[in-house]
């Protein structure tokens, strides 16, 4: 009788420890589907700013002054979440694969004639602030798109 109760006790810790495995990589899985979620929110509201942005300045031809000044407000919000990407990888919150595939889109606009100039227009005008107006992508940028924020200090 007594090796039997060892065996039951020896089947109900193995149960134990596979329910707690299990429940690990369910918690686990739930975080992963939760960050999917966030992320595709944020991939949704860059589409819903790029959406009022002129096609021009998107496949990178330049804008008349009249279509650049009514850009301008759809470019800052732009910076503004481009700037929140950033921070948010900073903190953990985005995924690294998520992240590079931002920052290659980051870059590549910031390249553009109509982002790059509303970009240098945005940076002399709030030179005086730049540690409270988009810090992070100034500071991403002057590391050439080449880090991972979750690094920084």
């Amino acid at each position: 009788m007594e090796m039997n109760w060892n065996a039951i006790s020896a089947i109900a810790s193995s149960v134990s420890a596979l329910a707690v495995f299990l429940a690990m990589l369910q918690l686990r899985l739930a975080k992963r589907v939760s960050q999917l979620q966030f992320e595709d929110h944020l991939e949704k509201e860059y589409r819903d700013i790029a959406a009022r942005i002129p096609t021009e300045a998107l496949i990178g031809g330049g804008l008349s002054p009249q279509q650049y000044k009514a850009a301008t407000d759809e470019l800052f919000r732009y910076f503004d979440l481009s700037n929140k990407q950033v921070m948010l990888r900073k903190q953990g919150r985005i995924g690294k694969l998520t992240l590079e595939n931002w920052l290659s889109g980051i870059k590549f606009n910031l390249s553009l004639p109509a982002f790059k100039m509303a970009w240098s227009d945005v940076k002399r005008k709030t030179e005086s602030q730049k540690f409270e107006f988009f810090s992070e992508l100034r500071k991403l940028e002057e590391m050439n798109f080449q880090c991972d924020p979750k690094s920084w200090k």
